[in-house]
């Protein structure tokens, strides 16, 4: 009966998922909406009639890691490192310029106006310095400007702002720990520096082994697949390799996710032939609605409360201002103040990223991320996916009659 209940609940999200993401897309609301809605609710209805077991949560949790596996395994196909590192040139000031400030507004308004811990500050900055590719490029494409000198600036800022958003994260989690210990200061510095040197030779040593598998295994491997394999089994063997590169990056000490993301770099040499592959559609429409299921699912009713409405207040000012003053203030000279505004209303969405960093950190030991603040920034992140698009689209028509 228990198993039976564990394929009823597997089976209907799936439904409710993909029905979701069809009524949702019709009406210019991203599915991730959706998503985090049903996992809310799936958590009050578990909570008020103990339906869901201990079990069943891990169930989803670890449905909720697949899909974030698959999610960020997407992200590195569509980023297309040859791309980036000839974007790098041309975006890296804008780029450099509103991580900074993105981040620097986000920890002030956490450390100073909230009143949060350090390491709580920390977090919330590095979350606060990615943007979400999907939901702004989607209307750019929509408005067929996405092939526009000013879409692919947006396009280049926003991958290099995915691709330092997941370093990043990878940084800040393999130092936390250490932070955390709040030993003396020189011995607290002593063991960062060692913890970050052995980080960084890493993930130059797993970054350069995925550099050397795509530039000289990767046409090689997919030719030969191609040759065995036809149609969607070449696709699951493809994206099964991307979970091995994933458990290894898990097992180096990086997380799962950042594996993933680093498999699709590896992959991205030739993405149009993989990303437009229906067999992985599919998988990507299976497991990432129970990324944002499994975070919403966090998330505790009991945390709505006056502080938490006032955090997300505070902390959706700063998310909008930090990408507004990060970008415009660098692409002011080059656009003009309303192709430099557009630009910033198009960095405001926060998806994937900062909430993967969100849930790590509330996940960890040692409470560093509180229900509330995490309940804030799930609902800050929804908040910019459902309202910048519609405000971009009319931007971006403006721009066109003026």
């Amino acid at each position: 009966m228990h198993l039976s209940l564990l394929v009823l609940l597997f089976g209907g999200l799936i439904v409710a998922a993909i029905l979701l993401k069809t009524w949702l897309s019709r009406i210019g609301i991203p599915p991730m909406i959706g998503y985090l809605a049903l996992g809310l609710a799936l958590r009050i209805i578990a909570d008020q009639t103990g339906m869901l077991s201990k079990e069943g949560e891990e169930v989803v949790h670890f449905l909720a890691q697949i899909g974030v596996i698959t999610l960020l395994f997407r992200v590195g196909l569509e980023s297309h490192l040859s791309g980036l590192l000839k974007q790098l040139r041309s975006a890296s000031f804008i780029w450099i310029f509103n991580i900074i400030i993105s981040g620097a507004i986000g920890y002030a308004a956490a450390y100073y106006l909230l009143g949060l811990p350090f390491l709580s500050s920390l977090v919330i900055a590095v979350a606060m310095t990615a943007t979400s590719v999907g939901i702004p490029a989607k209307v750019w494409s929509d408005e067929k400007k996405l092939d526009t000198p000013q879409g692919e600036l947006f396009l280049d800022v926003a991958e290099l702002d995915d691709v330092s958003g997941v370093v990043l994260m990878s940084l800040l989690f393999s130092i936390l720990p250490v932070l955390q210990s709040g030993s003396g200061d020189g011995g607290l510095l002593a063991v960062t520096m060692k913890n970050l040197g052995l980080f960084v030779l890493k993930l130059v040593g797993f970054a350069g082994a995925c550099f050397l598998f795509s530039n000289y295994l990767e046409e090689r491997f997919t030719g030969y697949l191609r040759k065995k394999e036809s149609g969607p089994d070449l696709m699951l063997v493809v994206a099964g390799t991307g979970v091995v590169i994933a458990a290894v990056a898990g097992l180096l000490g990086f997380s799962a996710a950042i594996g993933a993301f680093f498999a699709g770099l590896a992959f991205s040499r030739d993405p149009q032939r993989v990303k437009v592959d229906a067999a992985f559609s599919s998988i990507y429409d299976l497991f990432t609605p129970f990324f944002f299921i499994g975070i919403a699912m966090r998330m505790a009713p009991s945390a709505m409360s006056s502080s938490m409405l006032l955090a997300l207040l505070v902390l959706l000012i700063a998310a909008v201002a930090g990408k507004i003053i990060g970008t415009c203030l660098p692409a002011w000279r080059s656009l003009g103040t309303a192709g430099a505004l557009l630009l910033g209303v198009s960095m405001i969405p926060r998806a994937e990223i900062t909430m993967l960093i969100m849930q790590r950190a509330h996940e960890s030991s040692g409470g560093v991320i509180s229900e509330n603040i995490y309940s804030a920034m799930i609902l800050v992140s929804a908040i910019t996916c459902v309202t910048v698009p519609f405000l971009l689209r009319r931007k971006i028509q403006k721009l066109q009659t003026e």
